[in-house]
């Protein structure tokens, strides 16, 4: 009989239990283990080079931080039964098991714009036949369907676990200090009322450095000029590829990237499902090795910027670049590299962030008197009223002279 209550070494959290057995099927199971071969950060690790973790692990830490939050809800007096703590922790186990190879970034490019989470729903399905119904719990926790709402929350929402560990561990793996958190004061700080996910008001500054940390992450690491640029580059390379294909080209990759690669628009078929979970970083890191040899100056160019980290320059503004700007700068390519599609090697990439939006599942305090409060109507609030407007940049691309 195999011992499935494993402990599993995190450098970020340290011993994490493992303390159902569906739990270490679930993780056993090659849909999961596929997440050991996706980035949990794209092509950040160009830039930040600790930055090499991935989907597998995340997963992981989420499913603890999960375990610690429903404890502490069942120290405050939240009835939590066995099913329905097995349920959330499997929820968000699976919560990225859709995640295509690189981050969000290739999802649109190789699936029809399958958002992941309706990829992870597909999965999550396939596993419940394949477990007689065990994840049954988890899957209406996972759609909002479950009648206590704070499960959902929990999973998804502007104060998840799913955040919270991403941010600690993406912190972590790049060196950026200002991503980290405090989570287990945070956890400390949960509760319920009337079924929904509130903070204990005197946690307030916690919740705020929470999302302030979120805020300069996206800006300092997700959204820093050349991880953006990066993650622009790998659409621009698939894109293209998908492109040479249709014309008649042969291009040479793996058996399920060129399936991708050829595959028309369509309604997910059962042997799309079955190659995508072949497909992970692997496949597109072969691709661009390969295609930087293509006889297609664009595409060739792209894969070199990847595999040989030789970026084109950026200039990042909050303003749009001025057309004629723009111009110069696709003629300067054209004359310098003697081609007439230098179109293709310019371009402008905006990225914006709204830190906390207080219309989307905004965050409860929850008062002494027992009253709940929004978080921005707080009078203890320092910092939630002015990260409630969208930011917005805008990147300028162009190749290196």
């Amino acid at each position: 009989m195999q011992n499935k209550l494993k402990i599993i070494n995190d450098p970020v959290h340290g011993f994490i239990k493992i303390p159902h057995e569906i739990l270490f099927d679930v993780i056993e199971h090659p849909y999961f283990q596929r997440l050991r071969r996706i980035s949990q950060t794209g092509l950040l690790n160009l830039i930040f080079p600790g930055a090499t973790h991935t989907r597998f692990h995340h997963a992981i830490g989420a499913m603890h931080l999960m375990f610690t939050a429903l404890e502490t809800l069942k120290q405050k007096g939240v009835a939590i039964s066995v099913e329905e703590e097995k349920g959330a922790m499997l929820a968000i186990l699976m919560h990225d098991i859709g995640h295509g190879p690189f981050s969000h970034a290739l999802e649109s490019m190789l699936m029809d714009d399958w958002h992941h989470e309706n990829l992870s729903l597909l999965l999550m399905n396939r596993l419940n036949d394949e477990f007689g119904g065990q994840l049954s719990t988890a899957i209406e926790m996972f759609q909002g369907k479950y009648h206590r709402k704070f499960f959902n929350q929990l999973i998804s929402s502007q104060l998840d676990v799913d955040r919270l560990d991403y941010l600690n561990r993406d912190s972590f793996f790049t060196g950026v200090s200002e991503g980290n958190i405090n989570t287990q004061r945070i956890i400390s700080m949960m509760n319920v009322c009337e079924e929904e996910l509130v903070i204990d008001a005197k946690g307030v500054y916690s919740i705020e450095n929470f999302l302030t940390a979120r805020m300069f992450m996206y800006w300092q690491v997700y959204y820093h000029k050349t991880s953006a640029l990066a993650e622009f580059i790998l659409v621009k390379i698939l894109e293209r590829a998908k492109y040479l294909v249709s014309e008649g080209i042969d291009l040479p990759a793996t058996e399920n990237l060129k399936y991708f690669l050829n595959r028309g628009k369509s309604a997910a078929t059962d042997e799309d499902v079955e190659r995508f979970t072949q497909l992970d970083d692997n496949d597109i890191v072969q691709a661009m090795k390969l295609w930087q040899k293509s006889d297609d100056f664009v595409l060739a160019y792209w894969c070199k910027c990847v595999i040989q980290r030789n970026f084109p320059k950026t200039i990042i503004s909050s303003h749009p670049f001025d057309e004629k700007f723009i111009e110069e700068k696709i003629s300067n390519t054209n004359e310098f590299f003697g081609i007439n599609n230098g179109g293709e090697l310019v371009h402008q990439i905006t990225r914006s962030l709204l830190p906390y939006d207080t219309e989307k599942q905004p965050i409860y305090l929850l008062q002494k008197s027992g009253k709940v409060l929004k978080l921005d109507e707080s009078e203890d609030q320092l910092l939630s009223g002015l990260i409630v407007h969208k930011t917005k940049r805008y990147i300028l691309a162009f190749p290196r002279m």
